[in-house]
């Protein structure tokens, strides 16, 4: 683009933590992103001016200016602003620059190169002087994960799957640790070569000899955080004593299960989490010559497929549905033509919006009676790990399972208000807001209270909590991690009260049994 240099091909950006108290941080522009941005910049600790035009904004960005948590100048962008909005110290120069819509991307970004202040365009990689890292904080321990500005969502996940994998409290055995290590440091009256960018020296196992007396333990304490368990570290408190202990080394064991023949079978994996499966459904899983796995099965549940299996995801993607289904289905038909023993491996039970039985219906007319394998449903599961009893005394003495997307992505009819009863509403997140109307138009109430279920069971569960006339705000606040589910009804209140200040709460994490 003209002005702008030419975007190296993935050179190896330079990964910093970057002090942010106190600075200035501007976002030009008015689309729902600029929220998510502000926020970005006010957990680093600098102020945040909104330079935007109009009387309305979406509801994150005027919610955050009605709450005082960002300046709103408003009118349009102009070359100035870099210049004189920022700090005084630095000559009214802002420290960085968001841009998250507008047609002046280009020049602004050459502006922002010209001064040096570091900018960000959406979507506009070529136009970025940094990009937005997907982070975890945890105390002093910050995580951060990017892809260069090749798929911001698929950066979340990794970020989300590295997290998961850590030890409960790592940030706590950081400062612990830290703690610690000053304290030996000061002990031995001298400072210790130690970089968090680097990796270890070539020197790091030498012997240790009576010349290393002083960085001794120093040195141990190098040694246990470099090959300890996590888990194990996370134990370790203050005592310095504990730094030397040992520790054993459990074995690893390979299983090899025994192959079976000539079969098909619908296998439900339940909600998320691998405990949830059935011993007969583990079995399958093991011994099966081909998995055909919907692209909704957790990666905790696929892990547990031999590595000599081969699996194939069904590519299920908005508009592909259905020339996926049937990509899917001949390749279960050409390996049981071979005699082999297929999976098909479903989300929650094979019955329950599953296409369980058009599949069976198929693979019963070219001669093979499938096996079907039931398995939890997250329609009545995930209220469950959400604390939402479906049923309760005096509250509610029903419940309804409902999807919320027709076939071929029709709208369905929706069900009739019942105040005694919990629905369920399957497949409807991405169509909320239309859902929502169209509940309303049938006499349901927007003060109900509601609950969005997000990967049940799995570690990174999370659970929105509000009611049905703002959880449309609300999705669109927090995002979408699917697969989830919406659940309406007084149920949705009777462990978890209702009420929130801003209209709803989430919770993140799953809890484990």
């Amino acid at each position: 683009m003209p002005g702008l240099p030419p975007s190296p091909a993935y050179s190896q950006p330079l990964l910093t933590s970057q002090n942010s108290h106190g600075h200035i941080h501007l976002v030009i522009g008015r689309s729902p992103i600029a929220a998510a941005r502000i926020q970005k910049s006010r957990e680093a600790g600098a102020a945040v001016k909104l330079i935007s035009p109009g009387e309305e904004l979406p509801y994150g960005l005027q919610r955050r200016i009605e709450d005082g948590e960002v300046e709103w100048v408003r009118r349009g962008f102009e070359d100035k602003d870099l210049e004189t909005l920022g700090r005084e110290e630095v000559g009214g120069v802002v420290d960085l620059v968001w841009v998250v819509d507008g047609e002046d991307s280009v020049r602004i970004s050459t502006l922002c190169r010209r001064l040096r202040i570091p900018v960000n365009v959406v979507d506009a990689p070529e136009l970025c002087t940094f990009t937005l890292l997907a982070t975890h904080s945890s105390g002093p321990l910050h995580i951060g994960v990017t892809t260069s500005g090749n798929g911001c969502k698929l950066a979340s996940r990794i970020r989300r799957e590295i997290v998961a994998a850590l030890p409960e409290d790592l940030g706590k055995t950081c400062e612990r640790i830290g703690t610690l290590r000053r304290r030996l440091i000061d002990e031995a009256g001298s400072p210790f070569d130690d970089e968090e960018s680097t990796d270890q020296t070539s020197a790091f196992n030498n012997l240790i000899t009576a010349a290393d007396e002083k960085t001794r333990r120093i040195r141990w304490l190098s040694q246990v955080c470099e090959y300890w368990p996590l888990e194990r570290l996370c134990s370790l408190d203050d005592d310095v004593a504990e730094v030397f202990e040992t520790f054993p080394v459990g074995d690893i064991v390979d299983s090899f299960p025994t192959k079976k023949k000539g079969k098909i079978l619908l296998v439900g994996s339940g909600p998320g989490h691998p405990d949830l499966l059935t011993t007969a459904s583990l079995r399958a899983i093991e011994s099966a010559d081909l998995i055909l796995a919907d692209k909704l099965v957790p990666s905790a549940v696929l892990a547990l497929i031999p590595r000599r299996t081969p699996v194939f995801i069904a590519k299920k993607f908005p508009g592909n549905a259905e020339a996926a289904q049937e990509e899917l289905l001949s390749r279960g038909l050409a390996a049981l033509q071979k005699g082999e023993t297929v999976v098909r491996l479903k989300q929650g039970d094979p019955y329950i919006y599953g296409r369980g039985g058009e599949e069976w219906l198929f693979f019963e007319k070219h001669g093979y009676e499938p096996v079907v394998l039931p398995g939890i449903t997250s329609a009545l599961s995930a209220p469950l790990f959400a604390d939402i009893p479906s049923t309760h005394r005096g509250v509610s003495d029903q419940v309804l399972i409902c999807t919320g997307t027709g076939r071929k992505g029709a709208p369905p009819n929706p069900p009739e208000w019942v105040e005694t009863r919990t629905t369920v509403f399957l497949m409807a997140l991405h169509r909320i807001d239309a859902l929502v109307e169209e509940l309303v138009g049938k006499g349901w109430p927007r003060e109900t209270p509601v609950a969005v279920v997000e990967r049940a069971s799995c570690r990174d569960q999370r659970v929105v909590r509000s009611t049905l006339g703002v959880v449309g705000r609300a999705i669109e606040e927090v995002g979408s991690r699917p697969p989830g589910l919406l659940v309406v009804g007084k149920a949705c209140g009777v462990l978890k009260g209702e009420g929130w200040e801003k209209g709803w709460v989430v919770e993140e994490g799953f809890a484990g049994f």
